[in-house]
């Protein structure tokens, strides 16, 4: 009977290095990239065998309760200050941008319909929607191009970005805040949202003019 080989199993040449490296390499990446990158674009960074996932859930908690924090914008991940220290970068950064009431609504009803068409957004809002409108919310990246209906004609349909979702600190359209928490942040005025469910004690009298909103 031939006995069994005993010549050492040779080690893998892309054996992955230990997941406290992976970590580093991760945080360096994010660090050094000025858009978010996404878990997929994460692991083509990395050596062949890593694990990407464990290696960002270890860095996300050795940042907890830092200044700075790893925060989740869609499906892709980015170094943010921490929301309570956010006032000490507005005088580095504040930027005035004012949107008309019309980019206003039209951006609401996006946020809380999507993927809603412009015809649903006019429905909506019970006037036309102008092509500078869209076209204004698409130059800012805040809307973009969604799936087209399976209905006659195959309208397009239009939903929020991940650009918008990090603008306003969500991680998700799941986490957009309601009318009074708009109102508080001083991103929308008395007027009722359009599509928001607006309770009764939040339809106040209409009054006209532009919302300003800052930039973080």
């Amino acid at each position: 009977m031939k006995e069994p080989s005993k010549e050492p199993i040779e080690k893998s040449l892309f054996e992955a290095p230990p997941i406290a490296e992976q970590e580093r390499m991760i945080e360096a990446i994010l660090f050094a990239v000025a858009e978010p990158l996404t878990m997929a674009e994460l692991s083509a960074r990395l050596p062949e065998g890593c694990d990407a996932p464990e290696a960002m859930a270890y860095l996300r908690k050795r940042y907890e309760g830092r200044g700075v924090q790893v925060v989740r914008v869609g499906d892709a991940y980015a170094f943010r200050t921490a929301p309570d220290l956010g006032h000490l970068m507005r005088k580095e950064t504040v930027e005035p941008r004012k949107l008309s009431r019309a980019a206003i609504e039209t951006l609401a009803i996006v946020a809380y319909h999507q993927p809603v068409t412009r015809a649903e957004i006019e429905e909506i809002r019970g006037v036309a929607v102008s092509r500078g409108t869209v076209d204004l919310l698409l130059e800012l990246d805040w809307i973009r191009l969604g799936r087209r209906r399976m209905t006659p004609g195959r309208p397009v349909t239009f939903v929020v970005t991940e650009a918008f979702l990090d603008h306003f600190g969500l991680e998700s359209a799941r986490d957009l805040p309601g009318v009074k928490e708009l109102r508080a942040a001083g991103l929308l005025d008395s007027r009722p949202l359009p599509g928001a469910n607006a309770t009764p004690d939040e339809d106040d009298e209409e009054t006209p003019g532009q919302t300003e909103l800052f930039e973080d």
